[in-house]
């Protein structure tokens, strides 16, 4: 199947886009469910998923890298196969874990030279060994291999950084066409997405968009956000980037992140979406509902007969009381955990659609403020 990606309908900024991929299609805004290591925490299969509505799952380069091996992945024939999915998957290219987990670590123009988070081993990733782990792990979209320097950071840093991360973005360009070749790749249409960082320097992030825009790649990240800066900084990079993309490529903002940020960053032009927080949170008895987040740890559910959330069609809702989720969640019981986990993730992937469709209403501006309303309603109680 054809690369291709068009929108189908826009709501100013908004956008509700149709993508076809080797693996089957997506519609966007989208919001990838994180399987960090080839699984969602919270000990959800990939029939859950289905069932939840996920579109695409997210794997991580530098975690399969270090744990298990893309080479023993790629001799069961790919991620696909190893962890039986068969919708696109999206593999991060592990730049970000290189410089935020691995303790030492050595930058130079050839790639990171840095210690393993899980046995403290040498390990030298580059451009070409993040696109030839990516190719091996057989992912349906490859990200870019790149330096994320906090948003904080100084701006003769954040300078040198970028400069390096675009000559390692040709290079990554390179690796994945010759990849992409070779006979015996096992997904030769892989993708490849570009990385625009520069923290919170405007200049800095438009001169970058622009550089990548003309190499012409399949899609294009804003990353280097949600680590540091406050949310309307976030949003003002985002009203700084995205006119200087592509308008006729996907844009993905990495990381991110609470309800309220996707339906932020869709009302200025974001495709793709990824974050731990519906995960994460999930296992910690913290569940999100129209009205709020709710933490089911808190004493005055201990008698609730109802559902997490009143109409809600996941697993958790149709058959369990939050009295019940939370005794077992009390009670350190896995079930307690995978059920607040698939709720959320059935939250998040029913959100997206709702915004598809507000989208295709022409009404999205009234939605995103209804939503956010809700949301904060319960969210000041709790």
């Amino acid at each position: 199947m054809k690369y291709s990606y068009k929108i189908t309908a826009r709501d100013g900024l908004a956008k509700h886009a149709h993508v076809e991929t080797v693996h089957g299609s997506i519609e966007t805004p989208v919001f990838m469910n994180v399987g960090t290591v080839g699984a969602i925490k919270g000990a959800v299969s990939t029939d859950d998923l289905k069932e939840i509505g996920t579109q695409v799952e997210l794997s991580n380069t530098y975690h399969l890298h270090v744990r298990t091996g893309d080479e023993l992945i790629r001799e069961f024939g790919g991620l696909h196969k190893f962890m039986n999915w068969d919708r696109p998957i999206l593999t991060d290219s592990g730049g970000f874990q290189v410089f935020s987990l691995a303790g030492l670590r050595k930058i130079k123009e050839e790639g990171v030279t840095f210690n393993s988070h899980i046995d403290g081993h040498r390990i030298f990733m580059g451009p070409e060994e993040s696109m030839q782990i990516q190719s091996n792990l057989a992912s349906t979209i490859a990200m870019a291999f790149d330096e994320c320097p906090p948003a904080l950071a100084e701006r003769s840093y954040v300078e040198a950084s970028v400069a390096r991360t675009t000559r390692w973005l040709e290079r990554c360009k390179t690796e994945m066409a010759r990849l992409n070749g070779q006979e015996d790749t096992i997904n030769r249409e892989q993708l490849l997405f570009a990385i625009n960082q520069g923290a919170i320097y405007d200049d800095i992030r438009i001169d970058h968009a622009k550089r990548i825009s003309d190499m012409d790649l399949d899609g294009y990240a804003v990353g280097g956000l949600a680590v540091g800066e406050t949310h309307e900084q976030m949003y003002h990079v985002l009203e700084q980037v995205v006119p200087y993309l592509p308008s006729e490529k996907p844009v993905y903002l990495m990381g991110v992140g609470t309800p309220a940020n996707i339906l932020e960053a869709v009302d200025r032009g974001v495709d793709f979406f990824d974050c731990v927080y519906p995960t994460r949170n999930g296992r910690h008895g913290n569940v999100y509902t129209n009205q709020g987040k709710l933490n089911l740890f808190n004493k005055k559910y201990e008698l609730d007969d109802r559902p997490i959330e009143e109409g809600c069609n996941c697993p958790a809702c149709r058959s369990y009381s939050r009295a019940y989720i939370r005794h077992l969640l009390k009670a350190g019981e896995m079930l307690g955990m995978r059920l607040c986990v698939l709720h959320n993730l059935y939250f998040y992937n029913t959100m997206m659609g709702e915004i598809r469709d507000a989208i295709d209403q022409g009404n999205y501006k009234a939605y995103k403020k209804h939503k956010l309303d809700g949301m904060m309603s319960m969210s000041r109680e709790e």
